[in-house]
């Protein structure tokens, strides 16, 4: 060990991470008073052939360090040449660049552990059919090639955990920087159960739900989806409709809270029957915004005033065109995740901070005195 801790600590960012990992390694620097052009950033890369075969590549030694490699496999902004051709990176591309990383260190390393904000194959996380568990086979080929520990956000379904029951698995709830984000945009915001409900917009993500509304002392209400079985489009059985179940949402504040918003097609229709029902405003909390259909709908929701607000982390790749759009709001996680790599590194527990609780009562008793003011 080196000064106390676990192992020299060095954070290799993947493609399409390098903002983030810069966000993340000031903290780590400020935090152990590293000055000058002292980092923590491990020099690392993953060049391509021109056929579109890749490798990796560590330009320093990694024996003995306490390795954290941050891998967002969302970002379709990076790209490389294929036969002459631009082609952006799919989620798989990445994977393979992660191991490409991995085989690289080579088992030289102390610890190696991986930070997938959003989780590689999550939907695919359960077997219905004739078909693969990618989730699993990916958790557990990490593992096979040496990662011991493996920290995620907001997980589809966590339960994939399973796959790998003897080593470290996080799911890290996003709850607090959530509302943290929304009271600072709304300094006015009432938050009792006259004013506000949170609203999940399937039965999946009940027990997220459940969470907020209890921590924030609020009513729950939620959507179950009717899906046509019988076809397939894009991968998925189609949504026939939302049906609503919960208490009565007329002039209230409401908040979904979702995981992720993909198309943003189930969100909208989910807003529009809640402004139906007589809703105020709505705000949507989807840890990842993918929007993978582009933003046309969103804008037309918006400028209809079905949507109010969209609040989404930095833990994926988020377009130009996004981060100027009126209706979003970015939530920084790059001091989370510092705080997470820093104790880890210290090989302490994060019981504390993947607890959010008592940061969320603290937050809601400060703000609730303010407005009594």
């Amino acid at each position: 060990m080196k000064d106390g801790l676990y192992g020299e600590l060095s954070v290799v960012g993947m493609r399409g991470c390098e903002d983030f990992v810069s966000q993340v390694d000031a903290y780590l620097r400020e935090w152990r008073r590293h000055g000058g052009d002292e980092t923590f950033i491990a020099d690392a890369s993953c060049p391509r052939f021109g056929s579109g075969e890749g490798k990796g590549l560590l330009h320093q030694s990694m024996r003995g360090h306490d390795v954290y490699i941050i891998s967002d496999v969302f970002n379709h902004g990076v790209t490389y040449n294929m036969y002459g051709q631009t082609v952006p990176m799919s989620p798989d591309d990445h994977f393979q660049d992660l191991k490409r990383i991995i085989g690289a260190i080579g088992g030289k390393a102390r610890r190696i552990s991986v930070v997938m904000p959003m989780l590689y194959e999550g939907r695919q996380h359960k077997r219905s059919s004739r078909e693969s568990l990618d989730c699993a086979l990916a958790l557990q080929e990490l593992i096979n090639m040496g990662v011991e520990n493996f920290i995620t956000f907001d997980a589809h379904d966590a339960r994939v955990q399973n796959a790998i029951p003897l080593n470290g698995f996080d799911n890290v709830r996003s709850s607090y920087q959530m509302i943290k984000a929304l009271l600072r945009t709304y300094p006015d915001m009432v938050i009792d159960p006259d004013n506000m409900m949170i609203i999940s917009p399937d039965e999946g993500g009940m027990s997220k739900c459940m969470y907020y509304s209890s921590v924030m002392g609020i009513d729950l209400g939620m959507f179950y989806k009717r899906r046509d079985y019988s076809v397939i489009i894009n991968g998925k059985n189609p949504i026939v409709a939302h049906e609503y179940l919960g208490r009565d949402v007329k002039d209230k504040d409401v908040i979904i809270v979702d995981d992720m918003i993909s198309s943003g097609d189930s969100v909208i229709d989910v807003a529009q029957q809640l402004k139906e029902k007589g809703a105020r405003r709505i705000f949507v909390f989807a840890t990842f915004g993918l929007f993978c259909n582009g933003l046309d709908n969103i804008d037309k929701a918006y400028e209809e005033g079905v949507i109010t607000k969209i609040f989404t982390t930095n833990l994926v790749y988020r377009t130009p065109e996004l981060l100027k759009r009126e209706w979003y709001i970015e939530v920084n996680m790059c001091k989370y995740v510092a705080y997470i790599i820093d104790t880890l590194n210290h090989d302490e527990t994060i019981s504390h901070l993947l607890d959010q609780s008592k940061k969320i009562h603290t937050i809601l008793d400060k703000h609730r005195i303010e407005l009594s003011r």
